[in-house]
């Protein structure tokens, strides 16, 4: 357990930097931790690959790399993945899949060259066992990782299985919401910590509100998981005692004490409310989190101290829906001078479209990626006063 690997933990862009404070938080070794685009490379020992899948709120995945080597074709990398030894690594009636990522790649077909990985797999299981595991691509025990750049080729192991943003906690979704782990990363960068009143008034699904509630009860998001869902726990040298004892530790730790959170949710939609109602009953913490119906441009914001106000307002892209936002956002503008004196105020969108039209003075705009599409988190300090644009 103490000898060190070497791993690749991605996150959604922009969110690297706390990815590292994660993996740091594990475990890893300091002087390994690199922050690359798209994620974190690192060394570390199991245990502290087991901690990083519990604990990181920001990862996506915690990949394990077994191999690494130069290749100009395709059968280069076929022999790179023919070298590994998998039959020390899984047992041959579990199930795999293989992925293929690439940048530049000069190979011209990533679907051939995912089956001359499976082939290494299987060929190399068939010379020590006489036989190969199956392929399964809805469910598989362990997901074989090829990512390619232009010259280089390295292959990992998933050991985290279904990505870690799935939580567990969503039964009721609504399209086009924000990851989970995108969440948890925007609530960290805005600068909320439990305790700070938290309100989002366009919740969806309720992501920011169950990230927040989370966070606020000192619950590791992969203990919502179930026995055998992390990829690690299907490999030979997976240690159950070790990850009995971080399960244990993570449990004992969580706060069962407030009678609420500070976090308040609302949503226009009647349906999104309830989805966000069913997903905290679900996630147990119900009782926490005040969510409410109602227009943001009319609703009144929580009652008590000003907090932090987030939200991920609607996004148009048909003509439709950006003359509607053209007219909403100054509506916006307005209604946050009128009654949110006092609060901090962060937009999360990809409309270059709304800093100009909310007619606010921006105090800090902030890069991100929700998957491919490039979004800007806005910071409006609401002081009380006058905080509009000159025309």
């Amino acid at each position: 357990m103490n000898k060190l690997e070497n791993f690749f933990a991605p996150c959604p862009r922009g969110l690297e930097a706390l990815l590292a404070d994660d993996v740091r938080a594990a475990g890893a070794l300091g002087a390994s931790v690199k922050i690359v685009p798209g994620g974190v490379q690192f060394a570390c020992d199991w245990r502290a690959c087991y901690a990083l899948n519990l604990e990181s709120r920001i990862a996506s995945r915690v990949l394990w790399r077994v191999a690494e080597g130069a290749y100009q074709k395709e059968e280069d990398v076929y022999r790179l993945a023919m070298n590994v030894d998998w039959p020390a690594l899984f047992k041959v009636e579990q199930t795999l899949r293989v992925y293929v990522t690439a940048i530049r790649s000069p190979l011209k077909s990533l679907e051939f060259i995912t089956l001359r990985v499976k082939d290494a797999v299987c060929d190399r299981f068939r010379a020590a066992c006489g036989e190969r595991p199956s392929v399964n691509t809805a469910r598989p025990d362990v997901r074989i990782h090829l990512f390619l750049t232009a010259d280089r080729a390295t292959l990992y192991v998933d050991t985290s299985g279904e990505p870690l943003w799935q939580r567990g906690h969503k039964i009721a979704k609504i399209e086009a919401p924000v990851k989970e782990n995108l969440a948890a990363g925007i609530l960290r960068l805005i600068g909320w910590q439990p305790g700070i009143p938290l309100y989002d008034p366009m919740c969806g699904s309720g992501t920011f509100l169950l990230e927040a509630a989370q966070m606020s009860l000192n619950d590791a998001p992969g203990l919502s998981r179930d026995a055998g869902e992390f990829g690690f726990e299907k490999l030979k040298n997976f240690k159950a005692a070790v990850w009995r004892e971080l399960r244990q530790t993570a449990a004992a730790r969580r706060d069962l004490a407030p009678a609420s959170l500070a976090i308040h949710g609302a949503d226009i939609s009647r349906d999104a409310v309830a989805r966000a109602r069913q997903n905290l009953d679900y996630a147990g913490i119900g009782e926490l989190v005040d969510v409410r119906q109602g227009d943001i441009l009319q609703l009144p914001p929580p009652a008590g101290t000003p907090g932090i106000l987030i939200a991920n307002p609607p996004y148009g892209e048909r003509l439709g829906e950006i003359e509607s936002l053209a007219a909403f956002y100054p509506q916006l503008g307005d209604a946050l001078k009128q009654h949110y004196a006092g609060w901090n105020c962060w937009f999360f969108s990809a409309d270059s479209a709304l800093p100009k039209r909310i007619g606010l003075a921006v105090k800090r705009k902030i890069p991100l990626y929700n998957g491919p599409l490039e979004c800007r988190l806005y910071h409006y300090p609401m002081v009380a006063g006058g905080n509009r644009k000159a025309k």
